[in-house]
């Protein structure tokens, strides 16, 4: 009786332990187990999401500024002037902003005083020469004090130059950093950061596979959708010789005209590249 019981109870037993692990039960009935199934889908998912996406290579990238100067004094000094505020266009040589220049501007004044009274000199010197009454080397000695006079004047000038800050691109204002009556430092201070927009750098993140159909020179199909219709013509200007191994990807950088500045940088876009 009692070896009735007991088989009775280990039967019971092994059902209870049926009935928690029914992966364990449906692993012996198919021979693989069900957990591993999702994970393998998702993978295949994954993998084969890019390819569709690659279609005719066209790639996601970013629009951006051809150039970004932090534009800055050569000289330290207190700001004067800002001419220009965020937004503005400004061209190559444009004047943006000026520093507190009073003794430097007195400075070349004298000196161009100086040149003019030394020419002066040389001009009464010839008549005194013809008549002989000065020496060749007493005239030889005012003709070169001019020639050191405009020369002090070129620096002073140059000196006086320093004190205006132009822009050096045709580009758009940024942002304005400092305002007049800020100290500037001339290895710190920045007044204004300028964007040259024209033309704009198309970046884009290659797969690595593209490295030998990728060259300069070629060109891409660049849509800006939703903000622009349409599609605009690109040429790839650099094609990076350093693969990333991580994520198995390259860099590419075409350029996009942009003459009237009507796109703005700093958008996301796609772009074909074709020959």
């Amino acid at each position: 009786m009692r070896t009735f019981f007991a088989a009775i109870a280990v039967a019971m037993a092994a059902q209870g332990a049926a009935a928690q692990s029914p992966g364990a039960a449906a692993s012996k009935g198919d021979g693989r187990a069900p957990a591993a199934q999702p994970a393998g889908a998702s993978a295949t998912a994954g993998v084969g999401a890019p390819a569709a996406g690659n279609a005719g290579n066209e790639l996601e990238c970013l629009v951006e500024p051809h150039v970004l100067v932090n534009v800055g004094s050569s000289v330290d000094g207190v700001l004067d002037q800002v001419l220009v505020n965020r937004g503005d266009q400004v061209k190559k040589g444009q004047v943006v902003a000026r520093l507190q220049s009073g003794v430097e501007a007195a400075a070349a004044k004298l000196s161009e005083a100086r040149v003019e009274f030394a020419k002066r000199k040389v001009e009464r010197s010839e008549a005194l020469y013809e008549k002989h009454l000065i020496s060749v080397q007493e005239k030889d000695e005012l003709v070169t004090e001019v020639k050191l006079r405009e020369e002090e004047l070129k620096k002073d000038v140059e000196t006086l130059k320093l004190r205006t800050i132009v822009s050096p691109i045709d580009g758009v204002v940024v942002e304005r950093r400092m305002t007049p009556g800020e100290f500037i430092r001339t290895d710190k201070s920045v007044v204004l950061r300028l964007a040259q927009i024209n033309p704009l750098n198309i970046e884009v993140i290659a797969p690595s596979r593209m490295f030998k159909t990728v060259q300069v020179g070629m060109t891409g199909r660049v849509n800006l959708a939703p903000m622009f219709t349409g599609s605009y013509a690109a040429r790839v200007v650099v094609v990076d010789k350093l693969v990333d191994a991580a994520s198995g990807t390259l860099g590419v950088r075409l350029q996009l005209p942009n003459p009237d500045n009507k796109i703005p940088a700093g958008i996301k876009c796609s772009v074909t590249l074709g020959r």
